[in-house]
Parts: structure tokens; C-alpha cells; sequence
């Protein structure tokens, strides 16, 4: 994935996939931490915004833990 600007950290690459680009061999990454990451550099808490869907409260990132890449941040 490319990211520019916004925060992000220019010039720079995070993790590492095997020789075929199939598996991510170093820093694996899932989607609800890069939506955590981009909401994180909206200004908006990714553990407090939540939506309601059938009568229950979503977050964007997931149930589970997301975690902010604070290394690819300026």
C-alpha cells in the first residue's frame, strides 16, 4: 500500500513480504490497524467512533485490538 502525506513518513518502507510478495515476512499489518492509523491522523479516538447497524454499536477497526502504526508517523 502507498501512503503520502497527511503525517506520513516520506521515504520510507514498513515490513518486508517473502521473494514472491505472497507473505508478509516482517511487521504484518491488518487492515483495522491501518484504519486506526488514518483515523488516529483525522483526529478521531478509532476506540470511541462507532456506528449503529441492527440495533449494536461498530467501530470501523473491528472488535478486536487495532493497534496505531506510530512508526510510519512523523
Amino acid at each position: 500500500m502507498f501512503m503520502a502525506g497527511g503525517g506520513i513518513r516520506g521515504g520510507s518502507s514498513y515490513g518486508n513480504t517473502d521473494e514472491l510478495g505472497y507473505a508478509a515476512q516482517e511487521n504484518p499489518v491488518h487492515v483495522r490497524d491501518i484504519h486506526a492509523t488514518l483515523l488516529q491522523q483525522f483526529g478521531v479516538d478509532h476506540r470511541k467512533l462507532t456506528y449503529k447497524f441492527q440495533g449494536l454499536d461498530f467501530r470501523l477497526t473491528g472488535v478486536e485490538e487495532a493497534r496505531v502504526l506510530k512508526d510510519i508517523l512523523v
